[in-house]
């Protein structure tokens, strides 16, 4: 029964372990986040969790085939541009965004020829994934 009680407790242990460090964002902001983000882009990266932030150029219509997304394009201060792809199902969409808009973000890249995507900017109900968000205005959206 001993033996048994401390599988337990090391089976539980190691999960809060793993969801504490999953949860938090990798460090790096500003020069060091875009740097990170322009290595994934000239590698081609695929499903790699990145923060950042950049600003609002361009409001796209919600993508409403499947799960919905608000959608938009941010600069980073580095030039480069990613699509913000964010499920509108699963977390609350940002209101009142526009162009000009600083927006920070944690989510996952998915590589493409202008620049990339950003998604997973939400929780997973289902436990399976890392939690993203998106924040503006002082404002967290997961």
């Amino acid at each position: 029964m001993k033996k048994l009680t401390l599988l337990v407790l090391f089976v539980a242990a190691a999960y809060f372990a793993y969801q504490e460090q999953s949860a938090a964002p990798p460090a790096g902001t500003g020069a060091s986040a875009d740097a990170a983000i322009a290595q994934a882009f000239e590698q081609g990266s695929h499903g790699r969790q990145m923060s950042g932030s950049g600003e609002v150029i361009r409001i796209l219509p919600d993508d409403n085939d499947g799960s919905r997304h608000q959608r938009f394009i941010l600069r980073l201060a580095s030039g480069q541009t990613l699509l913000v792809a964010h499920n509108i199902d699963l977390a609350p969409r940002i209101p009142r965004l526009a162009t000009g808009d600083r927006v920070a973000f944690y989510g996952e890249y998915e590589w493409n020829e202008r620049g990339g995507v950003i998604h997973w900017t939400h929780h997973d109900p289902q436990g399976r994934h890392v939690g993203g968000w998106l924040e503006h205005g002082g404002q967290r959206y997961e």
